[in-house]
């Protein structure tokens, strides 16, 4: 989480505020893709872990600037939300554990095909986001179902 954290600085410190934001979503995803273990904590919460949660809400709090930046500057469609950058995560896992070594590098035509439909102009509106409530208990359940099945590729 102290890489994630430091991806978010260095996105921040980037002059272009899309490059900074499109560059950390990439960096985030890549990370990801490199460790199941850090797919995992991007898309679940672990409410008993402060320490990892301090810093997942560090990370978060500069993820929110990035986007304000991004959209302030006219590059990053108004009705993204983070709670649509939770839902990359989600989405990224899902193609690296679906794809494994098989295909291990879809997920990047997949980040690439996100980043395109949130640069602005948007080209149509979108559903509303999901709620901030029902997105965090989305992530408690992915974790309560991460501890109680087998490790991937294990048959337990």
């Amino acid at each position: 989480m102290v890489e994630h954290v430091d991806a978010v600085g260095v996105a921040l410190d980037d002059p272009d505020p899309w490059r900074g934001l499109a560059g950390f979503i990439e960096t985030a995803c890549a990370m990801q893709a490199a460790d199941y273990g850090f797919a995992d904590v991007l898309t679940m919460t672990f409410p008993t872990a402060k320490a990892l949660e301090q810093r997942r809400d560090q990370a978060y709090e500069g993820v929110v600037q990035l986007i304000g930046r991004a959209k302030a500057a006219g590059r990053l469609r108004e009705d993204f939300s983070p709670e649509d950058l939770v839902l990359v995560h989600m989405v990224t896992a899902g193609v690296v554990n679906a794809t494994g070594d098989s295909a291990p590098d879809a997920w990047k035509r997949v980040v690439a095909l996100m980043l395109q439909s949130f640069e602005a102009p948007a080209r149509g509106p979108l559903p509303d986001s999901p709620e901030p409530r029902a997105l965090y208990k989305a992530m408690l359940r992915a974790g309560q179902a991460c501890s109680t099945s087998p490790e991937p590729g294990r048959k337990d």
